[in-house]
């Protein structure tokens, strides 16, 4: 079962790389919007800095949909889910094996690379290093929840506008309690770590129930 996993999720690291994939048009399309957000807000750094986590959080949910639809639905295209679904193998750890691989390609380098980009909101180096770890603990939560609305859209050709409107509202906890812990290292009646406990539970709950979700989905489909 290791080696199946391990093997499962070097395809997919491959895939990921060989394409160029859908993390650099994630991290491209990160930039992107918190780039336009302070042309829009104007030159007001405190107002900047008072909202950026808030600007990165939504940048990062938004980002992570790019390339999601493909997540099952190139497998699908090509025979290689009908052999991974007959396989000896357990459906839930394909899926498992999947979406941490498109974590570790999309969710991971967002995280990485958000104190970057968070220069050009004038996050304080404190706001920069929480904000950096709400996002690598809660961005496994979008990714898996995700995962269950690209399991559902699978066989549906341009299924990107339906699987956001699927996922979007269950990723809305997560976008919350993100902006809320990021917020609450700067100071407030709450404490960090009270949020980042729940985010990282989010993130738990979503990894075991996406999973177990995402594979009903796909043998729903069939």
């Amino acid at each position: 079962m290791i080696r199946a996993f391990s093997a499962l999720l070097a395809r997919d690291l491959k895939l990921a790389a060989r394409v160029g994939g859908s993390g650099a048009l994630s991290l491209v399309f990160f930039l992107m919007i918190v780039v336009l957000v302070p042309f829009a807000l104007g030159p007001d750094l405190n107002l900047l800095s008072r909202i950026g986590p808030a600007i990165l959080w939504l940048s990062a949910v938004l980002a992570t949909l790019i390339g999601l639809d493909r997540l099952f639905q190139s497998d699908e295209e090509d025979g290689s889910l009908d052999l991974m679904t007959g396989a000896a193998v357990p459906l839930e750890m394909v899926v498992l094996a999947k979406v941490l691989a498109s974590w570790l390609t999309t969710g991971l380098p967002l995280a990485l690379a958000s104190p970057l980009f968070g220069l050009l909101v004038a996050l304080s180096p404190t706001a920069m290093g929480a904000t950096a770890l709400t996002l690598a603990l809660g961005t496994p939560a979008l990714a898996f929840i995700g995962a269950v609305g690209a399991a559902l859209t699978a066989t549906i050709r341009r299924g990107g506008l339906i699987l956001a409107i699927v996922v979007l509202p269950l990723m809305i906890p997560t976008l919350i309690f993100g902006v809320s812990a990021a917020e609450a290292a700067l100071g407030g009646t709450v404490p960090f770590t009270t949020p980042l406990a729940v985010l990282a539970a989010l993130s738990l709950i979503a990894a075991v129930v996406g999973t177990l979700a995402a594979a009903a989905a796909l043998r729903w489909s069939e």
